[in-house]
């Protein structure tokens, strides 16, 4: 079975984060969407951790391999832990792109047998 994560903090969840979402569960078996606090961000949260859970699998209702979990660690090691291959990314603009390959290539380094897949 092929496992992928969406992570993000979704606060608040986005269309554009259920198109990135719905995308990826056409193209793995199963989609974690896994809420993560980001402590790069600086602003407080919108909505607690619970919140956004319940808004996700409202938004999410309609597709059938999707799950929704919280996490606090690191994202390489829950995939292990999960058995997933890949982490789903969405890219915005180019501008999304360095950020996001430096999370990859760090991701990749802890976990080697994660991949990484951006959608646009």
């Amino acid at each position: 079975m092929k496992i992928a994560i969406c992570p993000g903090s979704f606060d608040p969840v986005t269309i554009g984060h259920v198109d990135i979402i719905r995308r990826a569960s056409k193209l793995f078996d199963k989609v974690i969407v896994l809420i993560s606090r980001n402590a790069g961000k600086s602003q407080a949260s919108y909505f607690t951790a619970e919140e956004r859970v319940e808004l996700l699998k409202r938004s999410l209702t309609d597709i059938e391999n999707v799950e929704v979990e919280t996490h606090s660690g690191l994202l390489a090691e829950y995939a292990k832990e999960k058995g997933a291959c890949a982490v789903v990314k969405g890219l915005r603009a180019v501008s999304d792109f360095e950020y996001e390959f430096q999370q990859a290539l760090t991701n990749k380094k802890l976990n080697p047998e994660l991949e990484t897949v951006f959608v646009t």
